[in-house]
C-alpha cells in the first residue's frame, strides 16, 4: 500500500495546525476561493479563445486546458496537506498512465470524495470529468470552468415531464453520446458515481440495499459510456473510498477531524462483448452488465467491511 502525503513542509503544517479550527476552516475556505479566482478566469478566457474557428488553435487549447485545471487541483491538494494531518492510504496507482483513457467507477460517501479523488489521481491519469446536472452551470466561476473543460451537463427529466413529453427520454443519452465522441480523441478519465447519490443510512434503508456499506449501483450511465467508447478506453478503474468518520464534510476535513482516508484502485479490463453494445435494446447485454457491476459492488462491500473491522480493533 502506498501512502500519499502532501508536499507541505512539517513546519508549515505545524504553523497552520496551531490555529484553532474556528479560524483554520475559514482560512482554508478563503484559500480555495482565491485559488479558484486565480485559475478560473484563465480557464474561461482560454475556452472562449477555443471558440474561434481555427482548428489548429482549438486542438492546441484542448490539450492545454486540462493542465490549468491540474495546477488548480495541485494547489487545492497542497492546502489539504498544509491544513490537516489527514493520512491518505492509497493502493493501486502503480500502473496508471496520465495519457490513458479510463472509466472511473467509485462509491460515493461525501462531498469530500471529489477533492480526495482529484488529489490522488492528479497528473497520474487524465483530468477527471464528471457528468453534471445542467443547473450547476450557474454556479459562480466554477460553472464556467466546468463548461470550459468540456464537462458534460445533463438535464434529468422527471416522470411527470416524461409523461407529457416522451421525447425527453433520449435527451441525456444524446448528451452522453456527444461527450463520448469528443472524448474519444483526447486522454480522458470519465468519472461516474454509479450509486447516483451520497450514501446515508436513511437512503440505504429506503432502498433495501443488499450491501452493508453501499447503495445499489445504477448501471445505465456507465453501460452507455462503455457501449459508446469502450474501444477507446484502456480499462475501468474500480475505486473504493473509506473514511474514519461515517459521513465527513469539508468542514470536518479542514477542522482536522478526518484522520485517515483509505482508497483502493483496481484496474479492470472491459469484458468481452461490452464494446458497442446497446444497453437499452439488448436484454442479454443489460443482464450481463448488471451482473458484472453487482459483482464489483459485492467485492467493494467486502473491502469496506474489512477496513471497518480493522479500524474497530
Amino acid at each position: 500500500m502506498a501512502e500519499s502525503s502532501g508536499p507541505a513542509a512539517p513546519e508549515t503544517r505545524s504553523l497552520f495546525l496551531r490555529l484553532p479550527s474556528a479560524l483554520r476552516v475559514p482560512m482554508a475556505a478563503l484559500g480555495f476561493i482565491a485559488n479558484t479566482l486565480v485559475h478560473g478566469p484563465v480557464l474561461i478566457v482560454a475556452a472562449l479563445v477555443k471558440l474561434l474557428p481555427v482548428p489548429a488553435l482549438q486542438h492546441w487549447l484542448e490539450r492545454r486546458l486540462p493542465g490549468i485545471a491540474e495546477s488548480w487541483i495541485a494547489m487545492n491538494s497542497a492546502m489539504i496537506d498544509g491544513f490537516t494531518r489527514t493520512r491518505f492510504l492509497v493502493e493501486g496507482l502503480e500502473s496508471l498512465r496520465p495519457g490513458g483513457h479510463y472509466l472511473v467507477l467509485a462509491n460515493h460517501r461525501s462531498w469530500v470524495d471529489i477533492p480526495v479523488l482529484q488529489k490522488i489521481f492528479n497528473r497520474r491519469i487524465p483530468l477527471l470529468r464528471f457528468f453534471l446536472k445542467r443547473q450547476l452551470i450557474w454556479v459562480p466561476v466554477l460553472g464556467l470552468c466546468w463548461w470550459a473543460l468540456d464537462f458534460p451537463f445533463m438535464q434529468r427529466a422527471t416522470k411527470s415531464q416524461l409523461a407529457r413529453r416522451p421525447e425527453l427520454a433520449g435527451r441525456d443519452l444524446a448528451a452522453t453520446r456527444r461527450a463520448c465522441e469528443k472524448f474519444r480523441h483526447l486522454p480522458v478519465s470519465i468519472m461516474n458515481f454509479v450509486e447516483g447519490t451520497r450514501f446515508t443510512p436513511a437512503k440505504h434503508a429506503s432502498q433495501g440495499s443488499t450491501y452493508r456499506h453501499l447503495l445499489r449501483p445504477k448501471a445505465g450511465g456507465a453501460a452507455f459510456v462503455l457501449g459508446a467508447m469502450g474501444d477507446a478506453l484502456d480499462g475501468v478503474l474500480d475505486v473504493t473510498v473509506h473514511y474514519d468518520r461515517a459521513q465527513p464534510s469539508l468542514a470536518d476535513l479542514f477542522a482536522d477531524r478526518i484522520r485517515t482516508v483509505r482508497v483502493r484502485v483496481v484496474e479492470r479490463p472491459i469484458p468481452e462483448g461490452f464494446v458497442g453494445a446497446d444497453y437499452e435494446g439488448d436484454r442479454d447485454y443489460r443482464r450481463r452488465f448488471q451482473a458484472w457491476l453487482n459483482q464489483m459492488w459485492i467485492e467493494k462491500d467486502l473491502c469496506l467491511q474489512g477496513w471497518e473491522t480493522e479500524a474497530s480493533r
